[in-house]
């Protein structure tokens, strides 16, 4: 595979590639791996030989990029080329992280209070066939200061 053909594979068929695809491609081919050459690095060469004002960088520009790349890292521009060529024919190495389970979130057994027992609930009150709505919304007529008399009637346990 050539190292156009590597460019395009990165860049998902597009002409141009921003710098953190660059960056992916040098980390993907073991470029970055070293003391000599870092992250930091290859930012800082993307933004040198980028155009002023854009974000993006086209093949010739990638091609001036490596010959920086291969200075900086101390090696010979055809090696590092062909390199890119052969590890980057794949694309990009794309790896996800799995969740770790929440102690007091996921683990049932930590619940405390209502929810020990699953949750409030009104559907199983008094396991009749039927339930009434007054269990879910409470319809009684305000007084004079604008309390329901339900919710009195509910903390007092009187009826007023």
């Amino acid at each position: 595979m050539s190292l156009e053909e590597a460019f395009r594979v990165y860049t998902k068929g597009a002409a141009e590639m921003d710098g953190r695809t660059f960056g992916k491609m040098l980390k993907d081919c073991g470029v970055l791996s070293s003391s000599k050459m870092t992250a930091v690095d290859a930012d800082l060469i993307f933004a040198k030989v980028k155009d002023k004002g854009s974000k993006k960088i086209s093949f010739l520009q990638f091609q001036e990029a490596l010959k920086l790349v291969a200075a900086k890292k101390g090696m010979d521009l055809q090696t590092l080329q062909q390199k890119l060529a052969a590890e980057g024919s794949e694309g990009p190495i794309l790896t996800g992280t799995k969740a770790d389970n929440v102690r007091f979130h996921d683990d049932k057994s930590t619940y405390t209070g209502v929810h020990k027992m699953g949750g409030p609930t009104t559907v199983d009150d008094g396991r009749v066939q039927f339930n009434d709505l007054s269990k879910f919304c409470d319809r009684s007529e305000y007084d004079i200061r604008g309390v329901k008399k339900g919710i009195i009637e509910n903390k007092t346990g009187d009826s007023k």
